[in-house]
């Protein structure tokens, strides 16, 4: 993967707690918070849970990603 989201802290507690809420399925939430807050307009949310949900992702990953020094 070759693309590292940009979060703040704040996104990385609401990750954190999609993961303990929902699990294996937490990627698919924020998808879908995505997708609703696209389908009302609001474009800053949506790319906040896209964000989110490439978090999730990263975090799934049982390797390393990216540089290792």
């Amino acid at each position: 993967m070759s693309y590292m989201p940009y979060l703040a802290s704040h996104d990385v507690a609401d990750a954190t707690d999609l993961i303990a809420r929902f699990g294996d399925d937490a990627g698919f939430e924020a998808a879908a918070r995505a997708d609703k807050s696209r389908d009302i307009g609001n474009h800053l949310h949506f790319c906040r849970w896209r964000q989110i949900e490439r978090l999730i992702l990263l975090l799934s990953v049982d390797r390393a990603v990216g540089t290792v020094h």
